[in-house]
C-alpha cells in the first residue's frame, strides 16, 4: 500500500466519544419504555389492535366503519388499541371509548408532534418506533387493518413477518375494505407466490372482511376452541419477540 493509499491516523475525537456516552446511556431509556408500557397495559387484555391511516377525516366512510367496527369489539369484550392519533386511529379510540372496554392509545412523539386523540381511557405515549411496535403486538389477540399508508402497511407486514416466521403466536390479520386491498392481495400472488418469495399458505395469514360484525364474528370463531389467554408455549414466544 502506497503512502498516498493509507488510511489516515485515528485520533481520539472528544465529540465522537461522548455521543457513544450518550448512546450507551440511551439503552437505559429504551428499557424504561419497555417497562413502563408493558406494566400500563397489563390489565387490558383481551386486546384487539387496529391500525389505519392518519389521515382520515371524521366524514369519511372509513372512519365511520373503524368507528363501529372498534365499538363493537369494545361491547364484546375486547380492549381496543390505536396508535392513538387522529383519522383511523381516533375512530377507533372512539367507538371503544363509548363502549363497554377500555379504549387504548399508544401514542408516538414525532418531530411534527402528533397530537393525542381525547377518546383514550389508557394513554401511553413513546419515543421509540419499535416499543410502540412491540407492545401493538404483545397485548393483541387479533389486529384489524384499515385502509392505510406506509405506516399501515409497515405494521400489517411486520405482524405477518412475525407470525410467518414463528416469532409470533398465529392470530387474526384481519384487512377491512376489500377494493382497498385487492391490489396489493393481487401482487402478493402473482409475485411473491410466483416467484418463490413466500409459500401460496402464507397467503392465509390475512383474511379480508368488510362486515364490522363478521370481523368480530371472525376474531371470535379463531379462539373458540382454545380461549383468548396465550398458552404456555405462546407465552415463551413473546419472551423472544
Amino acid at each position: 500500500m502506497t503512502a498516498k493509499n493509507k488510511l489516515p491516523r485515528m485520533v481520539p475525537n472528544t465529540a465522537a466519544q461522548n455521543f457513544t456516552a450518550r448512546e450507551s446511556w440511551r439503552i437505559f431509556g429504551i428499557m424504561a419504555e419497555f417497562v413502563e408500557a408493558t406494566e400500563r397495559l397489563k390489565p387490558i387484555r383481551p386486546a384487539v389492535s387496529i391500525f389505519g391511516s392518519a389521515r382520515t377525516k371524521p366524514d369519511h366512510p372509513y372512519y365511520a366503519q373503524t368507528e363501529k367496527i372498534a365499538r363493537l369489539l369494545s361491547d364484546a369484550g375486547f380492549s381496543v388499541i390505536s396508535g392513538g392519533g387522529p383519522g383511523i386511529m381516533e375512530a377507533a379510540n372512539k367507538g371503544a371509548y363509548f363502549g363497554k372496554s377500555p379504549s387504548v392509545g399508544l401514542n408516538i412523539q414525532l418531530p411534527m408532534e402528533q397530537k393525542a386523540n381525547p377518546y383514550q381511557d389508557i394513554s401511553q405515549t413513546f419515543q421509540h418506533f419499535f416499543a410502540r411496535k412491540f407492545m401493538f403486538v404483545k397485548f393483541a389477540v387479533a389486529y384489524v387493518v384499515m385502509p392505510g399508508g406506509f405506516g399501515t402497511l409497515d405494521e400489517m407486514l411486520e405482524a405477518m413477518t412475525l407470525i410467518q416466521t414463528g416469532k409470533s403466536r398465529n392470530i387474526p390479520v384481519i384487512l377491512v375494505h376489500e377494493p382497498f386491498w385487492r391490489g396489493l392481495l393481487d401482487w402478493f400472488k402473482d409475485r411473491l407466490v410466483s416467484e418463490g418469495m413466500i409459500n401460496p399458505d402464507d397467503l392465509n395469514l390475512v383474511q379480508v372482511i368488510d362486515e364490522p360484525e363478521k370481523v368480530v364474528d371472525a376474531i371470535f370463531a379463531h379462539y373458540q376452541s382454545r380461549g383468548f389467554l396465550p398458552l404456555p408455549e405462546e407465552h415463551e414466544l413473546m419472551l423472544n419477540l
